[in-house]
């Protein structure tokens, strides 16, 4: 049956499914790293996409791995079905000549109305998938969950993994002969257990603490969620008082993680999921923090 995060909450608490798709580009493997053999689907919205727009940068991977960005407002899956009410990603609109199609409204018909493309915003490329859900399908899945980022196999046409923390380590390690940029390290052997330690308190507590707080459909989960991310949120202030990143002195994948969730902070999650206990702007450490990093070359 075909769902979204929306739909993963139990007793007031939003409890995040893990995602299905978790093969491994490895040498050797039915997933071996070639050059233009794999694309990414990704939103420009979303954080765990971002994350793996991000690392494909700092690697200077751009070249190896093809992108395609999805539309920003969620449409119907399946519009010509009445009785299927699921709504999620779908792919920029396009004329014959290239110009963009049709406009259209959001789901609940409010707002806009709004362009089928915008800038980045192409049709799928491979079979002229209106939405992330038909690529899904495509690949055979069962879930039922359409998310993005999708790491996409184009010779095997099917999906190699949906998880964007083990995509950012396979496009860290993996694909070092087709780099521009292979020295660049997110995963150094030497500090996998303090990136490791951090990921194990950010993640749940501030990546996917935030929507713990705006899924949360009771008093008491909400104030559990809110809490724990108020408390995570002065821990990563009191150590970035003292170290320029959060796993030490070096930039990792940990600040990756840390970061798209920070920039989004104070303009969706403050306003929408109701994080409004702290906020990036009246932190000057964490403020600064953000600053550096959206300012490295490839990241904005």
């Amino acid at each position: 049956m075909a769902r979204t995060a929306l739909d993963e909450t139990k007793d007031g608490e939003f409890k995040r499914v893990e995602s299905a798709w978790r093969n491994v580009i490895s040498k050797g493997s039915r997933f071996a790293p070639e050059k233009d053999r794999y694309h990414l689907f990704v939103a420009y919205a979303c954080p765990w996409a971002h994350r793996t727009l991000i690392v494909r940068a700092l690697k200077g991977l751009q070249d190896t791995i093809s992108v395609t960005v999805v539309h920003p407002i969620w449409q119907k899956t399946k519009p010509d079905d009445g009785s299927d009410t699921h709504c999620g990603w779908v792919f920029g609109v396009a004329d014959d000549d290239g110009a963009a199609g049709s406009s259209f409204v959001n789901v609940k018909g409010l707002g806009g109305p709004f362009p089928s493309r915008y800038f980045d915003n192409n049709p799928e490329p491979f079979f002229g998938c209106v939405s992330v859900r038909e690529l899904y399908e495509r690949a055979g899945d069962t879930n039922g969950k359409y998310t993005v980022p999708i790491l996409w196999d184009k010779s095997l046409n099917t999906i190699v993994n949906n998880e964007s923390s083990e995509i950012i380590r396979m496009l860290n390690s993996d694909f070092n002969e087709f780099s521009s940029c292979p020295n660049v390290d997110l995963y150094p052997f030497a500090m996998r257990d303090a990136i490791d330690s951090v990921n194990e308190w950010v993640y749940p507590t501030i990546n996917n603490g935030v929507y713990r707080c705006g899924f949360a459909t009771s008093q008491k989960a909400y104030d559990t969620a809110i809490d724990e991310l108020t408390k995570s949120f002065d821990r990563i202030e009191s150590i970035l008082q003292k170290q320029r990143y959060i796993a030490g002195d070096k930039f990792t994948e940990a600040d990756v993680r840390l970061f798209v969730t920070l920039l989004r902070f104070d303009e969706v999650y403050v306003v929408y999921f109701k994080t409004n206990t702290r906020c990036v702007a009246q932190s000057p450490v964490i403020l600064n923090y953000c600053r550096e990093i959206y300012q490295m070359p490839g990241v904005a």
